[in-house]
């Protein structure tokens, strides 16, 4: 695996950690203390951080650092991922049902 082939899988890794805890860049990049730029640059994976920035950053998404580098990290919580947002529509249908119902039955 080349050094380009690393910084993708990085970028890919940490954008899928930050969106999947609900983080935007600018939150992630203030308690990392990067600028939106630069995790913006890595996670396109045209830049790479310096150790203690990777350090920060896994410390800000509450994983490990070899973690942001695992290939298959994305697929592999792609399932997880799929049900807890099956399981969030269907409360919010359920629920926007249940106000439909108590607006016009009473």
């Amino acid at each position: 695996m080349d050094g380009k082939a690393v910084k993708a899988i990085l970028g890919k890794n940490i954008k899928f950690l930050r969106t999947h805890k609900g983080l935007t860049q600018a939150v992630l990049a203030e308690k990392a203390e990067i600028s939106i730029i630069f995790l913006s640059s890595i996670e396109r994976g045209t830049k790479y951080p310096k150790v203690d920035t990777l350090a920060r950053i896994a410390q800000v998404l509450e994983v490990e650092v070899f973690e942001l580098f695992k290939g298959n990290l994305v697929q592999s919580d792609s399932k997880e991922l799929i049900s807890h947002l099956s399981k969030d529509i269907t409360n919010k249908l359920n629920s926007a049902l249940e106000d439909i119902f108590k607006q016009y039955i009473g």
